[in-house]
């Protein structure tokens, strides 16, 4: 390749990152200003927790307290304050009564979020993966009719239900794990794997809820993938030249049926934030999920948005990383021929 062509691709490659980059900040104003938007027409406001109990707060009272959280402006010129603060990376206070930096309540609780959520996604595509390969190696047969009753079964259960039952039977009726919360009371006392199963006791019931109701979606979805790239007419191509079965699935059949499961991971990134609210909730764990929760209940709406900015990097960082793993999984992608049908 020559200098100037060579140059001349650096610039495409520049310009196309250049306008990819405008598109992300595009996409990302869009779901600031509808997200804002949204929660400020909902029914409620964060004076209600202040006010709606307290008979000796007048009307004065409740316009003052309007004044001090900006609430009085125009909807349009609360956004434009709260995005200017925004570029300054000041995602402001708390509008609960404690007043604290939303960067520290999201900071305080963000590790345990994405530690549960990380495992659980790590489980999930760890258990999924061979179990729809197997299903679709072996279509029809008994490990395929097995796993199809495993997806209706985890598709048809709740969630909360499921985690309802079993804190019910193990911590209730067995009394065998901690019914809730992530530490117990002699956690202090106790020696450093003590600490460590004592976790692990706490938090086994809420990753295998999480992990079963993702299972299911995520082995059905491997296993339509590998059965449709078996029917693709290389495949017959490379059966025909005498290849081994084994050698057909595993060198040629298995990366181009990752690249939609490629895609379903880069977009469960958001995931790791806002896939554990409900559990979170149901036992009591400290994490991200729980304070979305109590921030939507209390109209806090600085911590809401914060917690939505923070979803909405991660959903743009996930389609790049999508598009990334599609071009180390197809060398097609990196050699910037076409697929088609995109």
């Amino acid at each position: 390749m020559s200098q100037s062509a060579a140059l001349e691709k650096t610039a495409s490659l520049a310009i196309h990152a250049g306008r990819r980059l405008l598109w992300l900040l595009v996409v990302f104003l869009g779901i600031t200003l509808v997200s804002f938007v949204v929660i400020h027409l909902a029914p409620g406001s964060p004076m209600d927790m202040e006010t709606t109990l307290n008979p000796n707060v007048d009307r004065q009272a409740q316009e003052r307290l309007a004044e001090f959280y900006g609430l009085n402006k125009p909807l349009y010129e609360q956004y434009a304050d709260w995005l200017n603060r925004l570029v300054h990376l000041d995602f402001g206070d708390s509008m609960s009564t404690d007043a604290r930096p939303v960067i520290d309540k999201i900071t305080e609780r963000l590790p345990l979020t994405l530690w549960f959520n990380a495992v659980t996604l790590f489980l999930s595509l760890l258990l999924s993966i061979p179990i729809g390969i197997i299903a679709a190696r072996r279509r029809g047969g008994i490990f395929d009719k097995a796993t199809t009753l495993l997806v209706f079964i985890g598709f048809a259960m709740p969630g909360f239900w499921l985690a309802l039952l079993l804190v019910i039977f193990f911590s209730i009726e067995l009394q065998w794990l901690p019914i809730s919360g992530l530490r117990s009371l002699n956690y202090a006392g106790l020696t450093s794997w003590g600490k460590a199963m004592d976790l692990a006791a706490h938090l086994v019931l809420p990753v295998f809820v999480a992990t079963f109701g993702s299972l299911a979606g995520w082995s059905r979805f491997m296993r339509s993938s590998v059965l449709e790239v078996l029917r693709q007419d290389y495949i017959l191509t490379a059966r025909a030249k005498g290849l081994s079965e084994r050698l057909v699935l595993f060198r040629h059949a298995l990366a181009n049926a990752l690249l939609p499961v490629i895609t379903l991971l880069g977009l469960s990134i958001p995931g790791l934030i806002s896939g554990s609210v409900i559990l979170e909730n149901i036992f009591s764990l400290p994490g991200l999920g729980q304070l979305f929760f109590s921030a939507v209940m209390g109209r806090d709406y600085t911590l809401i948005m914060g917690i939505l900015v923070l979803g909405a990097v991660l959903t743009l960082a996930g389609n790049l990383l999508a598009d990334l793993c599609y071009g180390l999984a197809d060398p097609r992608i990196r050699a910037g021929i076409s697929m088609p049908g995109r």
